[in-house]
């Protein structure tokens, strides 16, 4: 009976930390996003940092909400994506709402030979920001080696996901560098923060965007540059394939909105209010039961992708 009193005081002792620890850290997140969204900030991006934005993927989703949103600030925008058509459509909807300058290049990531006609498209503009937003996902969940056409897909999701941030970090941030200040917003997603079982080379690329922005404003802050990771859960977008939204999937342009106020603030973000605390109860949770939750709602996912495709 009395060896079992200092066993209850120390599991008593161990109890009591964990609570604390996580009432200081919700506590923390709390203070942290009333600092960022509850203050009204309101965006640091404009024509300040330079006359123009450089949007990748900017046709759809959230890139076209950022390409949008850098207009109504002000700054002329540079859309960059696949289709002619599309970019000529949203560059006249910009043009004509905002009363900016705009300029398109047309051109496919999946491609790697696309870098010198982007070089000579940008050449002489003065660029203040740059969205690295173009990105592929898989069709549905899947088993890594049950990915249809495998080969080909693991080629173009890094090389869409991966190699457009890297080169077009390249060709922007020298002239950012010259005139000591600019903006990178680099779109990466949860799936980056947490590993995504069935999502693998999706959810590793994102990783990478994630650290690759760290990395990067570590290395260029001290001579104006701030870069930011954009860490998004659900977006009600063409990407996602998801189009109703509510309280935790908000549009895209709702969530661009929000993910501007933290722009300057911090260089990590997950861009909107119910995001952040989303990502704060995910920390919280033990590894091999995200994990296993994550296999869980892949597997339920994948499952009925297949058995709709089976009744088509």
């Amino acid at each position: 009976m009395e060896s079992a009193l200092p066993a209850a005081g120390f599991l008593y002792w161990v109890g009591a930390g964990t609570v604390a620890y996580l009432a200081l850290r919700i506590s923390y997140s709390l203070f942290t996003a009333f600092q960022i969204w509850g203050l009204g900030h309101e965006p640091r991006v404009g024509p300040g940092l330079g006359e123009w934005a450089v949007v990748t993927g900017s046709t759809d989703g959230i890139g076209k909400s950022y390409a949008e949103e850098l207009a109504r600030c002000g700054m002329k925008v540079v859309l960059i994506s696949r289709s002619q058509d599309k970019l000529n459509q949203v560059s006249s909807e910009i043009r004509e709402k905002f009363k900016v300058e705009t300029k398109t290049i047309a051109a496919d990531f999946a491609s790697e030979d696309i870098y010198d006609k982007i070089k000579t498209g940008l050449a002489g503009l003065k660029i203040g920001v740059l969205v690295n937003n173009v990105g592929v996902a898989y069709e549905y969940p899947e088993f890594f080696l049950d990915i249809p056409d495998l080969d080909n897909t693991i080629k173009k999701i890094i090389t869409v996901n991966i190699l457009s941030v890297c080169k077009m970090t390249r060709l922007v941030l020298p002239g950012m560098v010259e005139r000591s200040k600019g903006v990178i917003l680099n779109i990466s997603s949860a799936s980056g923060m947490y590993p995504v079982p069935l999502l693998t080379i999706y959810s590793a690329t994102k990783a990478f965007v994630d650290f690759f922005s760290q990395c990067i404003h570590e290395e260029y802050k001290s001579k104006g540059i701030f870069v930011q990771s954009v860490l998004p859960f659900f977006v009600a977008t063409k990407l996602a394939k998801i189009r109703k939204t509510s309280l935790t999937i908000p549009s895209s342009e709702a969530y661009v909105k929000s993910a501007l106020k933290t722009v300057g603030l911090t260089t990590r973000t997950n861009g909107y209010p119910i995001h952040s605390l989303m990502a704060v109860f995910a920390s919280m949770v033990p590894s091999w039961l995200y994990m296993k939750m994550g296999m869980r709602m892949g597997m339920s996912t994948r499952a009925h992708y297949l058995k709709k495709v089976k009744k088509n």
